[in-house]
This record gives C-alpha cells, sequence and structure tokens, in this order.
C-alpha cells in the first residue's frame, strides 16, 4: 500500500516530485506501507499560545503583529524580518519547532500567489501489496472494490462550499492537503476552524511543524483547466480569500508517532486549524464568507449501520493534476492498521495524493450530513481511502480549538 503523501510545490510553473511523509495517516507507520495523500505542511510561525490572531511577518511595528507571537519566536531565536525574507526555511532540527504549544505561522503577504498555489505537484509512493496488512485484529474487512472518483459539479461553492485546499511549507519543497470549514461550538455560524489531516501540518515523530500554512475555500472554483489557470487571477483561484492558520492542534499520538509511511498514526491523523484571513477586510467569519460550516459527529455509529460515506478532495498524483475538486462515495469497511490502535473507515475510491485531509460526510447521529472522518491513506493501486474514526481525542482537539478562541 502507500500512504497518501503531500503534493511539492514549485515557483515558476515547474513541478517538483518529491517523497512526503504520508499525512497523518501517512505517518501511521510501518504496517501498512501507504502514501499519504496530498497534503500541504507549512512552517508554523502563526500558532502559539496565545490566541491572538497573526499578521504580517516583518520587523516593522507598524505591520501589527501581535506581541505573544513576536515574543514567543524571539524566544526560539527566529527574526520575524529575516522570517519574512526567508528565514523560515531554515528547517535544522534544533529550532525546527515541534512541541504543541509552540505552533507559530506569521501571514507573509502574498507568499502563496496564484502561480505558488497551482504549481503543486504529488510525491512518488512506496510500492507495497494492497493485501499486506498484518495486526488487524481480526477485524479488517475485505478490500473494497475500487470506486471512481467523479468532478465535483462546478462552480463547487454551490455543491460543497465547505471544501477547500490547504497550502504549506515543508523541508521538501511547498505542499498541498484538502481541508474541510466546520462548525465552532463557541461561535455559532461564525466559525472559523478548518479540519484536516495532523500529517498536514505536523511532520510527526522525526520532525515539527509546517510553516505558512493556508487554506483557500473553493479553489478554482469554475474548474479551470490546468492551462487556463497559468493566467488565472487570484480572485478567480480563491474567489473567497486565503486563510492563514493563526493556531493548529493535532494529537498527541501523531506528533509522538507520525511517521512518512505506513500506518504509523494514521489512527489519529486529524488536525483542526483556526484561521485568519490574510487580506483583513469586512470582519466576516470563514464561516459567513463561504456560506456554511459542517457540524463534526464524534459518535458516528458502528460501521455495518452506515450506509455510505463520501470523501471529497483535490487529488493531485497522476492522473490527477490537483486543480480539480472530486469525490467519491461508497458503504465503509474497517480497516485495523496495529493491533492495539482504533480500527479505520474505509471505503473504496481512486482518488490520490493531495486529497489528505479532505472531509468525509455522512448522515450524523442526528439523522443530518456531519463530518465524521478525513482521508488519510491509501494503497499505491489507488483503489481505496481510510480515515481514522473520531472518538475522544478528536474531540478533545475541537474542543481546545474553539475555547482558545472563545473570548475573541
Amino acid at each position: 500500500m502507500r500512504s497518501i503523501r503531500p503534493h511539492s510545490v514549485a515557483r515558476g510553473g515547474r513541478r517538483a516530485r518529491r517523497r512526503a511523509p504520508v499525512a497523518a495517516t501517512v505517518a501511521l507507520g510501518a504496517v501498512l506501507a501507504l502514501t499519504a495523500t496530498a497534503c500541504g505542511p507549512g512552517d508554523d510561525d502563526n500558532a502559539s499560545g496565545d490566541s491572538s490572531p497573526s499578521a504580517t511577518a516583518g520587523g516593522d511595528d507598524s505591520l501589527g503583529i501581535p506581541d505573544d507571537i513576536r515574543d514567543r519566536l524571539k524566544q526560539h531565536g527566529i527574526d520575524l524580518g529575516k522570517w519574512e525574507d526567508g528565514g523560515w526555511k531554515n528547517w535544522d532540527q534544533d529550532t525546527w519547532l515541534r512541541k504543541a504549544k509552540d505552533f507559530v505561522n506569521p501571514i507573509i503577504k502574498g507568499l502563496w500567489d496564484p502561480d505558488r498555489m497551482r504549481d503543486a505537484d504529488p510525491p512518488e509512493g512506496g510500492d507495497v501489496d494492497d493485501n499486506d496488512v498484518s495486526g488487524d485484529q481480526g477485524v479488517t474487512d475485505p478490500t473494497p472494490a475500487p470506486v471512481a472518483a467523479t468532478t465535483v459539479k462546478t462552480p463547487y461553492h454551490d455543491n460543497v462550499p465547505e471544501a477547500g485546499k490547504l497550502f504549506f511549507d515543508s523541508p521538501e519543497g511547498s505542499m498541498v492537503c484538502s481541508a474541510t470549514v466546520v462548525e465552532d461550538p463557541a461561535h455559532p455560524g461564525k466559525s472559523n476552524m478548518v479540519w484536516t489531516a495532523g500529517h498536514c501540518v505536523h511532520a510527526g515523530k522525526k520532525g515539527g511543524w509546517y510553516r505558512n500554512i493556508m487554506f483557500v475555500p473553493s479553489y478554482n472554483d469554475s474548474g479551470m483547466p490546468a492551462a487556463d489557470l497559468q493566467n488565472a487571477s487570484e480572485d478567480q483561484v480563491a474567489p473567497y480569500g486565503t486563510w492563514w492558520g493563526d493556531w493548529a492542534q493535532t494529537s498527541d499520538q501523531w506528533i509522538a508517532g507520525g511517521g512518512p509511511t505506513g500506518g504509523q498514526g494514521a489512527p489519529y491523523d486529524f488536525a483542526v486549524i483556526h484561521v485568519t484571513p490574510e487580506k483583513g477586510g469586512s470582519g466576516k467569519s470563514l464561516e459567513e464568507t463561504v456560506g456554511g460550516a459542517m457540524p463534526v459527529d464524534f459518535n458516528e455509529p458502528a460501521v455495518p449501520d452506515i450506509a455510505s460515506m463520501t470523501a471529497t478532495g483535490y487529488p493531485a498524483a497522476k492522473p490527477f493534476d490537483g486543480q480539480s475538486m472530486h469525490q467519491c462515495a461508497d458503504k465503509p469497511g474497517r480497516l485495523a492498521v496495529t493491533e492495539s490502535d482504533p480500527t479505520m473507515y474505509r471505503i473504496g475510491c481512486t482518488m490520490t495524493a493531495g486529497s489528505s485531509g479532505g472531509g468525509w460526510v455522512a448522515e450524523g447521529s442526528d439523522g443530518k450530513p456531519a463530518l465524521v472522518s478525513n482521508t488519510s491513506i491509501g494503497p499505491v493501486t489507488s483503489g481505496w481511502l481510510a480515515g481514522p474514526r473520531f472518538g475522544k481525542e478528536a474531540k478533545g482537539i475541537y474542543d481546545a480549538v474553539s475555547d482558545k478562541f472563545a473570548s475573541q
């Protein structure tokens, strides 16, 4: 199998191929040799333990950088002016911020221009037999038949307004994942929270927080072909704006054990990001801007009781190009990657790298559509995808991010 890995992004239209960590699921380790779906980790300048939103990076106080962000960066020997001028490209292991409390992600205005967003390419996947699933506790269901991913009808916003692409920078280059706008219990109708995979924000066991994490809802909303996107404006590529993460949290299990290949950490491969608009503007929240947010269900019933799950994402590895939103719908089965970890949901789906972090929607416990999982891993043959089952760990992260910004 292969883990769904992040896509690398190259400037100037040139696509760079590289092997990337299997997103959170990617980190899932060894039992399943999986490929993480294309995701985009970005260095963390934004997140700090503080709830103040980040602003443009730079050494000038006039830029409005919150003191808490500035002070936290200084504690780690990071100069904001140098960071904006390219200092964020230093991935020295001694200074790569890793701990949960150390997430920081200052906005660098203009960094993610249309060309940089467009030129994302998936890494090569690992080659492992799809049937090599060990430690399955006897509860792994038969491999599902492949389900062909279908293009979402345009404009995407009219059909899946909560979905979008997540961009970030990693030591291997700039990358891309998928993500979903979710409800915020502390701010009903005015959420600034986004759900994605853990491997899209943090490198796991051997690394730290990614940098320049930025979310684009309804990326390429009109579904323009890649050739036409060469001359597209920012309004065409990002009609609902660009939103930088000012805080992110993933599971302790992913940070402690997530890895670049296999199934290590996959059952806990989820993350929640709080975002703020790059350009400021109207004062509207992300939810108000896109017109909706998905509720999250942490009490989804057992697999036999679920009729269907729909996964949404922007697959970027061949035969896809990362510019179009796709979906797969299938009845889920169970996948166990280690004997001690919870089973995961698995559906037939041909989406490839780049779809990591994308939301899985099913009928929630109240009978209404809800987010119940996210894309984490898949096989080299691209015939299925697996995602974590949300439980107390996922709910703890979700509640913590909501609580952190409750007073704002």
